[in-house]
């Protein structure tokens, strides 16, 4: 059952959870293929939600074929994402800090777990504004497997001291949910994306539409 005494510890997923980082990942792709000559659809950029780097490179690859200029893409890609966010910036998603500051009140521990690069997830945290929000973060820097093996949440319950039996894990991907069923934690779905994927709400343990619910979920 989602209530706060039920668990020991949370551990949140950065990008479409905690940041509305997805959809400029998304812009930026699709500008950087369109200058290569190449369309990504919007349900293709769906389906890399929640991927490490390799996956989606592998994914890209498998899209547009082997001649897909990867390194140019790449580049313009993180051209284009810069000029969007410094246009932009990057929106905390709905609840979050309400969310953040209840679990602090209840003096539980909690840490980022994301399938980015460390140094991806501070810049990221930093122009979203919350450079302070966590003094954990658990990426795929520290761990030989990235999402969808369940090594990054193991390794972030291992950091904070808890058993995973007793962390609730907070995702908006498939990728995530999958690695938090592996690893054995109890998992919240928060869809980013439409459509929900059906075998998400399978391993999932519970789903909110945003983290005001699942907030309103662990009061009552």
């Amino acid at each position: 059952m989602l209530k706060i005494a039920n668990f020991s510890a949370v551990i949140f997923d950065m990008d479409g959870l905690v940041l509305d980082t997805e959809a400029t990942y998304f812009i930026a792709w699709q500008q950087a293929a369109a200058m290569l000559g190449y369309t990504l659809s919007d349900a293709f950029c769906y389906s890399l939600s929640g991927l490490n780097g390799q996956a989606i490179r592998e994914k890209l690859l498998a899209e547009c074929g082997d001649n897909f200029d990867l390194q140019g893409f790449n580049k313009t890609a993180t051209s284009q994402w810069r000029k969007h966010i410094n246009d932009n910036g990057i929106a905390v998603k709905q609840g979050f800090k309400e969310l953040l500051a209840f679990i602090v009140e209840q003096q539980l521990p909690y840490c980022l777990a994301t399938n980015s690069r460390t140094a991806n997830a501070l810049e990221c945290l930093e122009l979203a504004g919350l450079s302070d929000s966590f003094t954990t973060i658990i990426s795929r820097d520290n761990v030989e497997h990235s999402k969808p093996a369940p090594d990054i949440f193991l390794k972030a319950a291992d950091f904070l001291q808890v058993s995973i039996q007793h962390c609730l894990v907070l995702e908006d991907s498939h990728t995530g949910i999958v690695a938090a069923k592996l690893a054995g934690a109890f998992s919240v779905y928060v869809p980013s994306n439409a459509p929900i994927n059906p075998l998400t709400l399978e391993h999932c343990d519970a789903m909110h539409s945003d983290l005001l619910q699942v907030l309103e979920s662990l009061r009552a």
